[in-house]
């Protein structure tokens, strides 16, 4: 199978994982919140899954339809992990339209807005150069 629809899989299968950690009580503290940065929520559960069959379904469907997937997620993601280490609120959970700026410290800003910067910012390698340079004749 090609290595941009396997990375695809690999995304549908992280992104479930996320879903999977807020129910797992190793990783929840006392405030209920997910290695203490995140608050389980239906909404957050349901842009992780979302996301995850995205993932899946591009996976499934084409090389095109993963190297899509990688381009737009990966923008998408990124860009809410800059706004949330900004702001403290990210955009896709509509964080900053609910909760406006945060005033939190840089450290926790960090952390809790990693996740989506890492995702997105390999996403966005995925899709943007290792896609282009491993696209043969055959896959064009």
């Amino acid at each position: 199978m090609d290595i941009v629809r396997l990375c695809a899989w690999g995304y549908a299968a992280l992104l479930g994982f996320v879903i999977l950690t807020g129910y797992i009580p190793a990783f929840i503290d006392v405030n209920d919140m997910i290695f203490g940065l995140f608050r389980r929520t239906w909404y957050a559960d349901g842009l992780h899954l979302v996301s995850a069959l995205w993932a899946a379904i591009a996976a499934m469907t084409s090389r095109r339809a993963s190297e899509l997937f990688f381009q737009l997620f990966g923008v998408f993601y990124f860009a809410d992990g800059v706004l949330g280490l900004l702001t403290g609120s990210g955009y896709l959970d509509f964080g900053i339209l609910i909760n406006g700026v945060l005033n939190l410290p840089l450290s926790t800003r960090f952390f809790a807005n990693a996740p989506h910067l890492a995702l997105g910012g390999v996403a966005i390698l995925i899709g943007y150069l290792l896609a282009p340079r491993t696209r043969t004749a055959v896959h064009a």
